[in-house]
């Protein structure tokens, strides 16, 4: 496959938003400037760290609209589009692919679930109906349902389903797949504690929750892998995995927002169902913050 979406470190952006709950469009143009500046390789708009799950149809795709036009092609926007009704799926990659967009992220149904012949013809469907590459979202922590290594076989066999973001934290499974798909499916670690060991199986790089705050220091991470450097990358990991760590020390993305507000960024809060952090778990992320100078950056 000549032509990659993306190699490095691709952020799995935050939604930012106002005080009274509506998406601030203001700081989201800072926070594009901000990972154009510091070498993210591509913007992943409206996934889970980008709260699509509350976003409304029509918020979902002014924010995919707003993204693509504001980077105008200067890195890949990758727009998440997946959904547990397929219908609904196939709209929103349609408006996403009017957008400009590069490539769709497909998250496998949740709640309803499927089985492995649902999900082939779930992408399928999805796929047939835009020209833009997809890459498949297997989070199963989430969603209750694992794309299976023989399922991304037959998957990868569609020549518009080109990659998938695997974030099921099985290095066994991510091993098989790239085994038995090769260069036909390309991997994108979906969690950035497993950066490394997956870009060592071959991954292309990640799809990242930690570049949100960090975006140059998880591109020169990803670039070590590609340069074949991995003992300088895994210096590298193990010297930002307590920081990367906390960014999961509650639910995604209630730690990371919470972060770049203490950068600097003024992000808001997360839509509920989701909550502020803990008053000791603000202090430990704080804290941490404080022993990478990332307090009061902006």
């Amino acid at each position: 496959m000549a032509n990659h979406i993306f190699t490095g470190s691709g952020v799995a952006l935050i939604t930012p938003m106002n005080s009274d709950g509506t998406v601030n469009y203001d700081v989201l143009g800072q926070l594009l400037a901000f990972h154009v500046e510091n070498g993210t390789d591509a913007i992943i708009a409206c996934g889970t760290t980008g709260e699509a799950a509350t976003l409304s149809e029509k918020e979902h795709c002014e924010v995919l609209e707003f993204v693509a036009k504001t980077i105008d092609g200067r890195i890949p926007v990758i727009a998440g589009t997946g959904s547990n009704d397929t219908s609904t799926a196939v709209m929103l990659s349609k408006e996403a692919q009017k957008f400009g967009v590069d490539a769709v992220l497909s998250v496998t149904p949740y709640y309803n679930k499927t089985s492995q012949a649902g999900l082939v013809k779930h992408f399928n469907v999805i796929a047939d109906s835009i020209d833009v590459p997809v890459i498949l979202y297997n989070v199963p922590s989430r969603t209750g349902c694992n794309i299976q290594p023989k399922t991304c076989q037959e998957l990868s066999k569609h020549p518009n389903i080109k990659a998938i973001k695997e974030a099921s934290g099985n290095i066994s499974q991510v091993a098989l797949i790239r085994s038995l798909c090769g260069d036909d499916l390309e991997i994108y670690s979906g969690n950035d504690d497993q950066t490394v060991p997956f870009m060592s199986l071959g991954a292309l790089g990640v799809i990242s929750v930690f570049a949100n705050i960090c975006p140059s220091e998880m591109h020169q991470i990803t670039q070590l892998c590609l340069d074949n450097n991995f003992a300088e990358a895994q210096k590298l990991h193990f010297h930002y995995l307590e920081l990367m760590n906390i960014m999961f020390s509650d639910v995604n993305p209630i730690p990371v927002k919470t972060a770049m507000n203490l950068y600097g960024f003024d992000v808001g809060e997360c839509r509920l169902p989701l909550v502020p952090m803990s008053v000791a778990g603000y202090h430990d992320l704080k804290d941490c913050m404080a022993k990478y100078d990332l307090l009061n950056k902006i």
